[in-house]
This record gives structure tokens, C-alpha cells and sequence, in this order.
């Protein structure tokens, strides 16, 4: 028998436009169930009942995926590469995984780093991508400042700023590469303080299944010095 939370979870995936496959819905629901037993130790998260948990992180998190697709699809062709080419993304302040752990999930295609500065936090994304067997997904213990690597696409949900956001992270983008900012309401503010090294070239409206909240999806690039 279909459990409840499954059915919410696949009728919200159709609602955003996913296809998951049935393997992914349980790495999903796999997921959710280590994120409750580690925050009885951790404090992972400060939503503990099931199906609150469910809306606001899994299928908050999912409303990106498709936008994300998308983005990565143009990118391929403005930049005339490979479709088969590896895409790496960094999430930054990935606290539980939210949003890094279920791209990982729904884009197998894409290599998932998911930064924080709690070593508990990093040890838990690492835990989930050896569970739920995913090699794409990786957990790393630093400060985002003191990264070496570069990633096609540099995300954050509810981190900071937008101008935190895009100064400690300059150094992780690749060339050609977009910021990814998860957001509630349109961040007029934060918008008109980026500096000028950053740009917003896209807003898009996100409707969660089963909240009733508003949240958007900012992405920015680099602005080349005149």
C-alpha cells in the first residue's frame, strides 16, 4: 500500500513538471527519514513533523530542479558544449542538504558538492551519498571563501544576502558560470545592493505544493569589468 507521504511527494513532483522515476522517489523519502533520525542527535533542521518537513524542504527543494535543467540546457548551448559534459554544482550553506542532496537526487548527471561550516552537517551530506548510493554527491567541511575548486553552478537557499552570497563565493564560479539563489519574497533590496561585479539576468516565481509561502528563484552571472 502507497503510504501517504509517497503520494504527496509523487503528486507534488507531477505538479512541478517532474518525472521522477521510482528509484528516485524512494532515494527522496530515504532521504527525508535520515534527515528526521539525524536531527534527533544534530539539529539538523527545526521542522520535525513529517509532512511539514515534506513541503517545506523536499518539494521547496524539488521547485528547483526544472528552472535548474532548463538553465543548464541554455548554458549548454550558448557556450556550444557537449550536452554530455559533466556539470558541477556547489551548494553553498548546504546545512541537511536542502537544496544540494535532492538535485543530486533528481540530476544524476550533475556532480553535487554541498558546503558548510558545521562538520556535523558535512559528515550527514556524506552519510546520505553513501546510504542512497549517489556518487555524484559530496559533503565538504570549510568555509566557502577558502575553496579551490570551480562549478558551472554556485546555489544557495535562504544562505545569506545576495551580496554575502556572491562575494564569498566569486571564487567558485567557473567561466561562464550563473549564481543560483533560492529566495521568499522578491529581494528588491538585496537586488539593488549587488555590487557591481554581479548581475540578475533572471527572476522566476516558484509555487510550492502544500505552501501557501511566496518564494522565488534569482539567477546572476558575473559582470565583466568595463
Amino acid at each position: 500500500m502507497t503510504k501517504p507521504l509517497e503520494l504527496e511527494l509523487r503528486a507534488g513532483a507531477q505538479a512541478l513538471g517532474l518525472a521522477l522515476s521510482d528509484a528516485q522517489v524512494e532515494q527522496l523519502l530515504a532521504y527525508q527519514d535520515l534527515i528526521q533520525k539525524w536531527t534527533k542527535v544534530y539539529n539538523l533542521t527545526a521542522v520535525r513533523d513529517p509532512a511539514e518537513m515534506l513541503t517545506h524542504h523536499l518539494l521547496d527543494s524539488l521547485t528547483v530542479v526544472l528552472p535548474l535543467q532548463k538553465q543548464l540546457a541554455q548554458m549548454r548551448t550558448a557556450a556550444g558544449v557537449d550536452v554530455d559534459a559533466p556539470v558541477r554544482l556547489l551548494d553553498v550553506g548546504s546545512g541537511a542538504g536542502l537544496p544540494g542532496a535532492v538535485i543530486a537526487i533528481c540530476c544524476p548527471e550533475v556532480t553535487v558538492h554541498c558546503v558548510d561550516t558545521v562538520a556535523k552537517k558535512a559528515a550527514f551530506i556524506q552519510q546520505v551519498a553513501v546510504s542512497l548510493k549517489l556518487p555524484n554527491l559530496r559533503g565538504i567541511h570549510a568555509r566557502v571563501e577558502n575553496l579551490t575548486e570551480t562549478y558551472n553552478v554556485v546555489s544557495s537557499r535562504a544562505f545569506a544576502s545576495l551580496l554575502d552570497f556572491v562575494t564569498c563565493s566569486r571564487k567558485c564560479l567557473a567561466e561562464q558560470g550563473v549564481w543560483m539563489a533560492m529566495k521568499g519574497k522578491h529581494p528588491a533590496e538585496e537586488i539593488a545592493a549587488l555590487p557591481a561585479f554581479a548581475k540578475v539576468f533572471h527572476v522566476e516565481p516558484l509555487v510550492v505544493p502544500g505552501l501557501d509561502a511566496e518564494r522565488c528563484l534569482l539567477w546572476l552571472r558575473p559582470v565583466a569589468p568595463a
